[in-house]
């Protein structure tokens, strides 16, 4: 088996929505529903996380590519946004029915580089693991213990 990751997440008890996120390596994070939605909103809600996640994903893979490749990177930001849109509005989509996902991403890439290791170190975050695993088929098994 691929490494494995875990967290446990249970309601805290703080508010009628606040969970307590544990990682497995021991890291203690808080979700909420914002006041709108019922919650307190005494952390980011679940897709404020889901974007959080990808964008992080997207971030440390330049770094990492750039630092393998001796690419003098100064700096990344990552601006991730989330909507939905009717499946027959979306020019892209392969589905015709429901509702479709989209998240567009901004990224800003400083540094002394030339146009093309920009190009390369934008390119790759295409393929940071958190985006092949959102992009590719899940299997999500669940259990009741």
């Amino acid at each position: 088996m691929a490494d494995k990751t875990s967290v446990t997440i249970s309601e805290s008890g703080a508010g009628k929505f606040t969970n307590k996120i544990v990682t497995s390596s021991g890291h203690v994070l808080i979700a909420d529903e914002p006041t709108e939605l019922g919650g307190d909103d005494l952390g980011p809600n679940p897709y404020d996380y889901l974007l959080s996640a990808l964008g992080a994903c997207k971030s440390m893979t330049m770094r990492m590519y750039a630092a393998h490749k001796g690419f003098k990177l100064e700096h990344v930001d990552v601006t991730l946004n989330h909507y939905r849109i009717h499946a027959k509005d979306c020019e892209k989509c392969e589905t015709t029915k429901g509702l479709v996902d989209i998240i567009d991403t901004e990224i800003s890439i400083s540094g002394d580089l030339t146009d093309d290791e920009r190009r390369r170190i934008f390119a790759i975050a295409e393929k940071c693991p958190v985006q092949r695993t959102i992009m590719n088929e899940v299997v999500i098994n669940s259990n009741l213990v």
